[in-house]
């Protein structure tokens, strides 16, 4: 008899342990941007922007920084061809090595990015490490330009609720993409322009990621922004796309106003 109790109480205790473990994963979802998962569990776990719900049929275009500085005049030089205006997120290492550049960048009303002091994966530090990643390659810019960034790319896409936290502490929007360019393969132009124009996340308010220090992404740009032109989409710097206040970000990252329409 008492082997019987013994054994319907794990019973009991094994089928609430299962009904938990489903409730929870019937609450998580799996969101898939690019080649990043993403848990979200009831929207407990802090999320980057990945794109903005936008009307306007706009696109920010953007550039992680952190590896030389050999294709930076050709890019600049197609922007301001094309008249469209972009975000860059720098490392600190990269500003230290070519200062000039920044604030040529800077004059030429592109966004300012933060992208960490040592382009290193943030999830791997601990809270005061991340914040000292952060706050290096920002005092970099502080001193360069004399302003504060307000955009924060994580290194890789690597973040989790702590590196957004701190990110937010420090004022900064967290900033991820929805449509990767997936230049850094060196694919090639024609593959880097197909891939962003046929992509699935292609729609207004996407984020689109591109890397200088590449091969094809030169290449690619000029074509690839006329084409989209042709989609009529029209392009805006990161600053100008994401709402500052009242809004929230939903399963998939999507930035939404709060503000009834």
């Amino acid at each position: 008899m008492e082997k019987v109790k013994r054994w319907s109480t794990r019973i009991i205790i094994g089928m609430i342990f299962c009904s938990c473990v489903l409730g929870v994963l019937g609450n998580a979802k799996k969101v898939f941007q690019d080649n990043i998962y993403v848990w979200t569990e009831d929207q407990e776990r802090k999320l980057p922007i990945y794109c903005v719900d936008r009307k306007k049929k706009v696109l920010a275009l953007t550039f992680d920084v952190a590896w030389g500085n050999e294709d930076m005049n050709e890019i600049l030089k197609i922007l301001k061809k094309e008249k469209v205006k972009s975000t860059f997120f720098f490392s600190g290492e990269w500003m230290e090595h070519y200062p000039e550049d920044v604030k040529r960048i800077a004059r030429a009303g592109h966004d300012i990015g933060n992208h960490g002091d040592h382009h290193k994966y943030m999830t791997r530090l601990s809270e005061e490490e991340q914040r000292r990643e952060i706050q290096g390659a920002g005092d970099k810019a502080k001193a360069l330009l004399g302003v504060s960034m307000e955009l924060f790319r994580p290194p890789y896409g690597d973040y989790d609720s702590q590196v957004v936290e701190t990110a937010e502490s420090l004022g900064y929007y967290v900033i991820q993409w929805s449509v990767d360019s997936l230049d850094w393969m060196e694919p090639g132009k024609d593959a880097v322009i197909e891939k962003v124009c046929g992509h699935k996340n292609l729609k207004n308010g996407a984020i689109i990621l591109m890397h200088t220090g590449t091969k094809c992404t030169k290449k690619a740009l000029e074509p690839l922004i006329v084409r989209l032109k042709n989609q009529e989409y029209g392009f805006v710097p990161v600053s100008e796309l994401i709402y500052r206040e009242d809004y929230r970000i939903n399963p998939e990252g999507m930035q939404i106003s709060n503000e009834v329409p």
